[in-house]
């Protein structure tokens, strides 16, 4: 499925998954986000400019200089224009884990005495992780923490699995990928389906013989395949293909408005990948040469 959104690095799978999933790195559009998350949120100018008129205002900010900045809080100037820049100028030039050092201050830290000022708090939260899963972040809001969603490990199956996979497989999985990172129009349901659908031609090579469903493939590698599969993984992912045959409509005619999300998707492309390795090293360890397939 093609999609306009994005570029031709990530259509042609040029763009490393390091990239394309933020994870040790915040690239302009998140920052402005975020950024634009809290000065809707909570960071919003006080009456007359006047920064002690706003009292949960005033406490928060004295927090920041006290706890996070660890400066003078005499040098914290009442005037919101002259704040306000400071901490502009900060969170603009800061490095990419200060953002979220900071972030994660502002919601730990904005006053919460009322059930108003919770519920403000909540809503920043909520905004936040809002723009992370939007420009496909590897961390969100649980709780009051910010806490890494996607690891290296996780990444490193991607990578691998899109460089040492056949090309037919490979094909699916970048375009599971691609629909999964597009950050105007993620499309979760179609990603999901070409990961498992990377998984599907990969026993498909295994066994040789046309074009199997994954159900079938996995049967004839169990029964009839130099490849010796453990029952538990051949079951658990005839499972995971009965869930997408099923789940939602996702290989078949949609029934309904799906509601999958990132979660859903990421735990597909990672698994998937994750089992396409592990077929590729036992098909070489049973002669099978699957490059010219």
């Amino acid at each position: 499925m093609a999609n306009d959104n994005l570029s031709f690095s990530q259509r042609h799978g040029h763009k490393p998954v390091k990239a394309t999933i933020q994870v040790n790195s915040v690239d302009d559009d998140l920052r402005n986000s975020l950024w634009s998350v809290a000065i809707t949120h909570v960071l919003q100018k006080p009456r007359d400019g006047w920064i002690p008129n706003d009292v949960d205002l005033h406490k928060l900010l004295k927090g920041l200089w006290f706890s996070y900045f660890k400066k003078p809080l005499d040098e914290l100037d009442d005037w919101w224009k002259t704040t306000y820049q400071e901490i502009r100028d900060y969170f603009f030039s800061c490095k990419w884990h200060e953002v979220y050092d900071f972030i994660e201050f502002v919601g730990q830290t904005y006053p919460s005495e009322t059930y108003l000022n919770e519920r403000k708090r909540n809503q920043f939260v909520e905004a936040c992780n809002r723009v992370l899963e939007r420009e496909v972040s590897g961390y969100r809001f649980v709780g009051n923490r910010i806490a890494q969603i996607t690891s290296e490990t996780e990444i490193a199956e991607i990578e691998q699995a899109l460089q040492e996979s056949p090309a037919a497989v490979a094909r699916h999985l970048k375009a599971g990928l691609n629909l999964y990172v597009d950050r105007k129009l993620p499309d979760y349901s179609n990603s999901i389906k070409e990961s498992i659908s990377a998984v599907e031609a990969m026993c498909g090579l295994i066994v040789g013989k046309g074009k199997p469903t994954l159900g079938d493939a996995l049967q004839q590698i169990e029964t009839n395949s130099p490849v010796k599969l453990h029952p538990s993984l051949k079951i658990a992912f005839e499972k995971l293909y009965g869930y997408t045959s099923n789940a939602e409509g996702i290989r078949h005619a949609l029934l309904g408005e799906p509601t999958l999300d990132s979660e859903d998707a990421k735990f597909m492309l990672v698994s998937c990948s994750a089992f396409i390795n592990y077929l590729t090293v036992k098909a070489s360890k049973a002669g099978l040469d699957l490059s010219d397939l």
